[in-house]
């Protein structure tokens, strides 16, 4: 795959089809300035700072904005939290929007059709696609993005991470776990 991209990189920027400071910009921009690592030291921040937990979850454009993550794709933002009764799933029935600025770009799998509609119609089976079983009375929450607004879960902080940093707590916390469909990984299960 690697060579792929290489060849078709060379091929498109010698038809000058392509500007190789312009595409080496883009990819740093995915690789440091947006995506799911943005996400995940919002999260920790939330987990460590009541103050900004609550900012957070009253006006999360602005709270996620202060951290610097912000943009195409992130102007309005809603922010919910998973407790002990209650998880939240996210999906986009009518398309994919999705909170770039904090969640990179969508995989392939929140674009799917079969995502799309059983999220909504089984959630629990959904989860328990990618892993994630919870208690039967555990309510959960679907909601929906649309071009006016993305929404980005706060996990639950994991059992055992009380003394950590902020930024070891950022290591937790996945891309799935803030869209739902999955869980922030105990410490024990940290990379």
């Amino acid at each position: 795959m690697d060579l792929r991209v290489r060849a078709l990189e060379t091929v498109l920027t010698q038809k000058g089809y392509v500007d190789p400071a312009a595409l080496d910009a883009l990819i740093d921009t995915y690789q440091t300035k947006i995506g799911p690592r943005n996400g995940a030291r919002v999260v920790a921040r939330a987990w460590v700072d009541p103050a900004f937990r609550q900012w957070l979850l009253a006006d999360a454009t602005a709270a996620i904005a202060s951290l610097g993550y912000s943009g195409r794709q992130g102007e309005h933002i809603v922010a919910v939290e998973n407790t002990p009764d209650r998880h939240n799933l996210v999906v986009c029935t009518l398309c994919s929007c999705y909170p770039w600025p904090v969640l990179g770009l969508p995989p392939a799998w929140y674009k799917s059709a079969p995502y799309r509609t059983r999220a909504v119609k089984d959630p629990r089976g959904v989860l328990a696609d990618f892993g994630v079983r919870l208690a039967d009375e555990t309510e959960i929450r679907v909601f929906d993005s649309t071009a006016e607004v993305r929404y980005l879960v706060i996990p639950q902080r994991p059992e055992g991470t009380d003394g950590m940093s902020e930024e070891a707590l950022s290591g937790l916390v996945t891309r799935d776990s803030m869209i739902g469909t999955g869980l922030a990984r105990s410490p024990r299960a940290a990379p």
